[in-house]
Order: C-alpha cells, then sequence, then structure tokens
C-alpha cells in the first residue's frame, strides 16, 4: 500500500482500553515500515474533527482505534470518502468487529489489515425521527431494550455494569406493551403491539447478543425483528434464546428483511448503536455499499 496510513484515536474509550490499543497499533504500524500521521482527541467531537482533518491529507487508509460508538461519531465524513476504515476494536461491546471477522482482542492484528487486508463494502443503516437523521453500523433498538439503555444513561447510581443490571430490574418491573404502528416498505402501517422492535444491519447489539441473527452487512437488506408482548417471565425466558439467536424459531417473534421500516409509538425510544437518536416516530432505510473496511483476506473473499 503506497502512501501514508491516518490513525485516529481516543485514549478514553472502552474505560480506557484505546489509549493502550493505540500504542500497541502505532507501533506495530511503524516496526512494519508504513508511514503513519496520529491524531489523538478525547471526546466523539474531537474524533469528528479529527476524521475530517485525517481524510482531508488523503491517507491510503484510515485507522480508527475505538469501539462501535466512536465510528459511528465519524460515519458522515467516513461514507463521504471513498478512503477505506480500519477498525482496532477498543470498545465495549465490539458488535461490528464481531460480524465483520475483525481480530477483537489483538491490535497489532487488526490494525495491520492495513497493510495486508481486503477492503469490504458494507451498508449503513440511517435513522430519521424528529427532523434529523442519524447513521448507524448495527442495530437500531426500540421498545423495552431501548428503555433500559435510556433507564441507565439517566441513573447516576450505580456504577459501572451494575447501572445496567439496575436498569434493567427497573424496566422488566415497569414492563407494559408498546403500542407499536409499523409499516414495512411503504406499506399501510398496522398496529403490532410489542415488547421490542430491533433493525439490525449486522446481527447483533449489546456486545455479542444477536438479536436480528443471521443479519449480513453487506447484503443490501435491513432485518426486522418484532417481539410480541410478553409477561415478566416469559421475557425473562425468552433471554437465553437472545444470547444464542435461537429467539427468531419462537412463534411470539416475526422477522424480516426489509429495505424501510417505519416504526411509531406515543412512548417510543429509538437507540442506534448504544446511542438515543430518536423518539414518538421514526423511519429506518439503508445505504448500500457506503463504507469500505478493511478485513482479513478470506473474510473479504468469503463475501465478494
Amino acid at each position: 500500500m503506497s502512501g501514508h496510513i491516518a490513525v485516529v484515536s481516543n485514549p478514553y474509550a472502552g474505560r480506557g482500553r484505546g489509549g493502550t490499543a493505540a500504542e500497541v497499533a502505532l507501533a506495530h504500524l511503524r516496526a512494519l515500515g508504513a508511514e503513519v500521521r496520529a491524531y489523538e482527541g478525547s471526546s466523539a467531537d474531537d474524533t469528528h474533527r479529527l476524521t475530517s482533518e485525517a481524510l482531508a491529507e488523503h491517507p491510503a487508509a484510515l485507522v480508527i482505534v475505538g469501539g462501535d460508538g466512536t465510528v459511528t461519531g465519524a460515519l458522515d465524513v467516513l461514507c463521504a470518502s471513498d478512503v477505506p476504515l480500519v477498525l482496532v476494536p477498543a470498545g465495549t461491546g465490539n458488535d461490528l468487529a464481531r460480524a465483520l471477522g475483525l481480530p477483537r482482542d489483538d491490535p497489532a492484528a487488526a490494525v495491520e489489515l492495513a497493510l495486508h487486508g481486503v477492503a469490504r463494502p458494507m451498508d449503513i443503516g440511517e435513522v430519521h425521527s424528529g427532523g434529523r437523521s442519524t447513521l448507524f453500523l448495527t442495530v437500531a433498538a426500540l421498545g423495552f431494550d431501548a428503555k433500559v439503555s435510556d433507564r441507565t444513561n439517566r441513573l447516576r447510581w450505580p456504577k459501572g455494569a451494575l447501572r445496567y443490571y439496575l436498569a434493567l430490574l427497573i424496566e422488566v418491573a415497569r414492563l407494559r406493551p408498546t403500542a407499536f404502528r409499523i409499516s414495512f416498505d411503504g406499506s399501510e402501517g398496522v398496529e403490532m403491539p410489542g415488547t421490542l422492535v430491533a433493525v439490525g444491519n449486522t446481527a447483533s447489539y449489546g456486545g455479542g447478543m444477536p438479536v436480528c441473527a443471521g443479519a449480513r452487512p453487506d447484503d443490501g437488506w435491513l432485518d426486522a425483528v418484532h417481539v410480541a408482548p410478553l409477561g415478566r417471565l416469559r421475557l425473562i425466558r425468552l433471554f437465553p434464546l437472545l444470547l444464542t439467536g435461537n429467539h427468531l424459531r419462537r412463534p411470539e417473534v416475526v422477522h424480516r428483511q426489509v429495505h424501510e421500516v417505519e416504526v411509531s409509538a406515543p412512548d417510543l425510544v429509538v437507540y442506534a448503536d448504544g446511542e438515543r437518536v430518536g423518539a414518538v416516530s421514526c423511519r429506518i432505510t439503508q445505504r448500500p455499499s457506503a463504507l469500505r473496511v478493511m478485513v482479513p483476506v478470506a473474510e473479504g473473499g468469503q463475501h465478494d
């Protein structure tokens, strides 16, 4: 690969894993003789700005060290460029890396794809809600799971994973069906009350929970999953199936592939890539082959 390689990192990503991963990645590239230009920021705004600056220098590849949220924050400028992305996973979930078969625990192997990987086109999801549009990489969550994320963000205590578990317990106790109204691919909207709706560009969210099992980021489809109204005990029993992707066989689960889905509900909350991106109503679409990501040769070859 001719030309320099740009490396954008946030040392605070993944509760501090970003800094260590960036050091390993930079040292490995330089040891391989690559010309490297490093950019370091401490916030999502920094990542967006530094990605724009790095792309303006026309690198052969752009490395981002961080999690799915770090990449999502710069998706608009990444999709506007033909420079391939190299992801060095350093987040808490790393669901995009899982979907693309990227090394998740080896920053040196991940960054070496800048030199020896193959560029794989991938689709990007887009949520339109409240007069704005937000791009996303993995899964848009609507319903119970989104409410858990929202509750987690609003809690100030406890810290870490315990805050998520407390939010989960609160939302299980408050569980009520959501009065979804859903339209697929421009069809007339129908009332479909349920526990949750997930719209996946990739299969998993939350660090490997395959809610949209089988979804692929390069097939031109969004995978929509609707879970019917469930009581607390049935929801708890469904969770082990969610962890393995076997929930799609259940009669209370509907799975279909679509190009566009519109969802509304009075208490609708929409999360994508772990961030709140809408409420009350939304339309979810896709940009086919909008981003090129460097992947291992064997992985890229499987999907050409």
